[in-house]
């Protein structure tokens, strides 16, 4: 937490910087109030940006050019950052009430500061408050998900997969589909978009793996995420006929899965397991090896090099 608050301080120090008067104020309700002393006294003024942009005059500036680094006028300053600079010129208001006016001006500028400095911490504590709530909804999903769980998917994690495979083993139940999954060119997901979008290409699939299940009908199915993009399911009391309809429509349903970046490929292979003197492990080898030969054919076939490749160019 110390280090959280530590990261805020830095943030607000920082962050101003990056603000314009539209995000700290109004510049509707602040021009009326110069147009105003404009009106009513004949006080000139001219409000810029940090860097000398004009965002209002009223009065007469022609031929003015805002020199913001050697002559900046009045400043507004938000976290010791200049947001924007006030020029004001009172040629034209009456002598007697020069004082007045400026005095009503310089309340007027102390006033926009400490509003924006107002907004500007509202707005940084929003943020701030925002990314505390999504980090504690990540701890308690993690936490849930921590024992049994693929923190990434929900999915079940490698090693309680295993401990489902066995008492699957251990209760002999057939027959049981023994599926495969394998994401295609993962890596080249990673290695051109980064880890957040590799890592929403997984999350893709694994829903897509859940959600083809439970619209077949198949509750008892055991959907592990075994490695980064290697996905083993089981299902139990399943005939070939409907493992391969559950089969097809996953990679049908990632064929149909429309992204600007990404292809969520798949490669699978499925056997039956109805031995119940063979291994589980040696029915994932032959179920693995089914996988590799259905790689193969996908990737040599013809146009899958440039789909995967469709979001180099939009990055």
């Amino acid at each position: 937490m110390d280090g959280k608050k530590t990261a805020f301080a830095q943030s607000v120090s920082q962050n101003s910087k990056n603000y314009f008067p539209k995000d700290l104020f109004d510049l509707e309700a602040a021009g009326t109030v110069l147009e105003c002393l404009h009106t009513m006294f004949g006080l000139d003024t001219l409000m810029t940006d940090r860097h000398g942009a004009v965002i209002m005059t009223h009065g007469n500036f022609d031929g003015f050019v805002p020199d913001v680094k050697n002559k900046p006028g009045n400043k507004i300053r938000v976290m010791e950052r200049t947001v924007c600079h006030i020029y004001a010129k009172d040629e034209n208001v009456a002598q007697n009430q020069k004082e007045a006016v400026n005095a009503l001006l310089d309340a007027y500028i102390k006033t926009l500061e400490g509003f924006s400095g107002k907004s500007y911490m509202a707005s940084e504590q929003a943020v701030y408050i925002d990314e505390l709530e999504q980090q504690v909804e990540k701890d308690a999903y993690q936490a849930k998900y921590s024992e049994h769980n693929d923190p990434l998917t929900g999915l079940l994690n490698r090693n309680y997969f295993i401990s489902r495979m066995r008492q699957l083993a251990e209760r002999e139940i057939v027959p049981t589909a023994v599926i495969c999954v394998n994401i295609n060119d993962w890596k080249f997901f990673d290695s051109h978009f980064g880890e957040e979008e590799s890592d929403r290409l997984v999350l893709t699939v694994a829903n897509i793996l859940k959600e083809k299940a439970e619209e077949a009908g198949f509750d008892d199915a055991v959907i592990g995420r075994i490695e980064g993009d290697v996905f083993h399911v089981l299902l139990p009391l399943v005939e070939e006929d409907e493992a391969k309809r559950y089969c097809d429509s996953i990679q049908e349903a990632c064929e149909c899965f429309e992204d600007e970046k990404l292809v969520p490929s798949i490669a699978v292979g499925f056997v039956i397991h109805i031995n119940v003197e063979q291994s589980y492990r040696d029915a994932l080898s032959d179920a693995e090896y089914a996988m590799f030969e259905n790689k193969f054919a996908i990737k040599n076939a013809p146009g899958y090099r440039e789909k995967i490749e469709k979001g180099i160019n939009k990055k």
